[in-house]
Protein backbone atom coordinates (compact mmCIF):
# COMPACT_ATOMS: atom_id res chain seq x y z
CA UNK A 1 0.00 0.00 0.00
CA UNK A 2 1.03 3.33 -1.00
CA UNK A 3 -0.25 6.67 0.39
CA UNK A 4 0.60 9.94 -1.66
CA UNK A 5 0.44 13.69 -0.24
CA UNK A 6 1.00 16.35 -2.16
CA UNK A 7 2.36 19.87 -1.60
CA UNK A 8 3.66 23.40 -2.96
CA UNK A 9 0.55 24.40 -4.84
CA UNK A 10 -0.60 27.92 -4.56
CA UNK A 11 -1.32 31.22 -6.39
CA UNK A 12 1.48 32.82 -8.58
CA UNK A 13 1.83 35.20 -11.66
CA UNK A 14 2.86 34.36 -15.12
CA UNK A 15 6.58 33.24 -15.49
CA UNK A 16 7.14 32.60 -12.24
CA UNK A 17 7.90 29.20 -11.09
CA UNK A 18 6.79 26.65 -8.25
CA UNK A 19 8.27 23.46 -7.11
CA UNK A 20 5.21 20.69 -6.21
CA UNK A 21 6.68 17.79 -3.74
CA UNK A 22 4.79 14.53 -3.39
CA UNK A 23 5.41 12.44 0.00
CA UNK A 24 5.22 8.38 -0.14
CA UNK A 25 4.68 6.83 2.49
CA UNK A 26 4.82 2.83 1.87
CA UNK A 27 7.89 1.35 -0.14
CA UNK A 28 8.77 2.41 -3.83
CA UNK A 29 10.43 0.03 -5.86
CA UNK A 30 12.73 0.73 -8.16
CA UNK A 31 10.44 -0.74 -11.01
CA UNK A 32 7.39 1.91 -9.90
CA UNK A 33 6.79 4.66 -12.06
CA UNK A 34 5.79 8.28 -10.43
CA UNK A 35 3.77 10.47 -12.78
CA UNK A 36 1.88 13.96 -12.14
CA UNK A 37 -1.18 14.17 -13.75
CA UNK A 38 -3.18 17.78 -14.05
CA UNK A 39 -7.01 18.67 -13.76
CA UNK A 40 -8.46 22.11 -15.37
CA UNK A 41 -12.30 23.12 -14.50
CA UNK A 42 -14.01 21.35 -16.70
CA UNK A 43 -11.14 19.28 -18.35
CA UNK A 44 -10.21 15.33 -18.03
CA UNK A 45 -7.35 14.90 -15.97
CA UNK A 46 -4.09 15.19 -18.57
CA UNK A 47 -0.25 13.43 -18.14
CA UNK A 48 2.57 15.84 -17.42
CA UNK A 49 5.33 14.03 -16.62
CA UNK A 50 6.69 10.42 -15.23
CA UNK A 51 9.89 9.38 -13.86
CA UNK A 52 10.49 5.68 -13.15
CA UNK A 53 11.89 5.69 -9.36
CA UNK A 54 15.63 3.79 -10.53
CA UNK A 55 15.81 7.49 -12.36
CA UNK A 56 16.26 5.79 -15.47
CA UNK A 57 13.89 7.58 -17.43
CA UNK A 58 11.50 10.27 -17.61
CA UNK A 59 8.92 11.13 -19.95
CA UNK A 60 7.00 14.76 -20.22
CA UNK A 61 4.01 16.10 -22.17
CA UNK A 62 5.06 18.22 -25.02
CA UNK A 63 2.90 21.41 -23.38
CA UNK A 64 5.78 21.41 -20.65
CA UNK A 65 8.93 19.99 -21.71
CA UNK A 66 11.46 22.15 -21.21
CA UNK A 67 9.44 24.16 -18.47
CA UNK A 68 9.19 21.38 -15.96
CA UNK A 69 11.30 18.97 -14.48
CA UNK A 70 10.55 15.74 -12.62
CA UNK A 71 12.55 14.18 -10.16
CA UNK A 72 12.92 11.97 -7.08
CA UNK A 73 14.75 11.51 -3.83
CA UNK A 74 14.86 7.82 -2.40
CA UNK A 75 16.26 8.07 0.51
CA UNK A 76 13.19 11.14 1.09
CA UNK A 77 11.04 8.23 -0.64
CA UNK A 78 9.53 12.04 -2.32
CA UNK A 79 8.99 13.05 -5.94
CA UNK A 80 9.06 16.65 -6.98
CA UNK A 81 7.93 18.47 -9.99
CA UNK A 82 9.84 21.84 -10.69
CA UNK A 83 7.46 24.31 -13.00
CA UNK A 84 9.14 27.03 -14.30
CA UNK A 85 7.59 29.69 -16.73
CA UNK A 86 4.43 28.90 -15.45
CA UNK A 87 1.23 29.80 -17.83
CA UNK A 88 -2.06 30.81 -17.04
CA UNK A 89 -2.97 27.73 -19.30
CA UNK A 90 -0.87 25.58 -16.02
CA UNK A 91 -4.10 26.30 -13.69
CA UNK A 92 -5.17 22.93 -12.63
CA UNK A 93 -5.38 21.14 -9.41
CA UNK A 94 -2.08 18.55 -9.90
CA UNK A 95 -1.79 15.19 -8.63
CA UNK A 96 1.20 12.83 -8.49
CA UNK A 97 0.45 8.83 -8.78
CA UNK A 98 2.48 5.84 -8.71
CA UNK A 99 1.95 3.00 -11.41
CA UNK A 100 3.26 -0.48 -9.63
CA UNK A 101 3.19 -2.42 -12.96
CA UNK A 102 5.51 -1.47 -15.96
CA UNK A 103 6.93 -2.26 -18.35
CA UNK A 104 6.66 1.30 -20.20
CA UNK A 105 5.97 4.77 -18.89
CA UNK A 106 2.40 5.15 -18.90
CA UNK A 107 0.84 9.02 -19.67
CA UNK A 108 -2.76 7.00 -19.22
CA UNK A 109 -4.74 7.92 -15.31
CA UNK A 110 -6.17 4.65 -15.87
CA UNK A 111 -3.20 2.93 -15.42
CA UNK A 112 -1.84 4.51 -11.82
CA UNK A 113 -3.11 2.75 -8.96
CA UNK A 114 -1.95 5.06 -5.92
CA UNK A 115 -3.19 9.04 -6.13
CA UNK A 116 -2.53 12.17 -3.81
CA UNK A 117 -5.08 14.22 -3.20
CA UNK A 118 -4.02 16.90 -5.17
CA UNK A 119 -2.84 20.57 -4.50
CA UNK A 120 -3.95 23.84 -6.55
CA UNK A 121 -1.82 25.47 -9.01
CA UNK A 122 -3.04 28.86 -10.02
CA UNK A 123 -1.21 31.09 -12.50
CA UNK A 124 -2.49 34.57 -13.29
CA UNK A 125 -1.90 36.50 -16.33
Amino acid sequence: QVQLVESGGGLVQAGDSLRLSCAASGRIYSTFVMGWFRQAPGKEREFVAAIRWSGSSTYYAESVKGRFTISRDIAKNTGSLQMNGLKAEDTAVYYCAVDVVTTVISTSASTYKYWGQGTQVTVSS
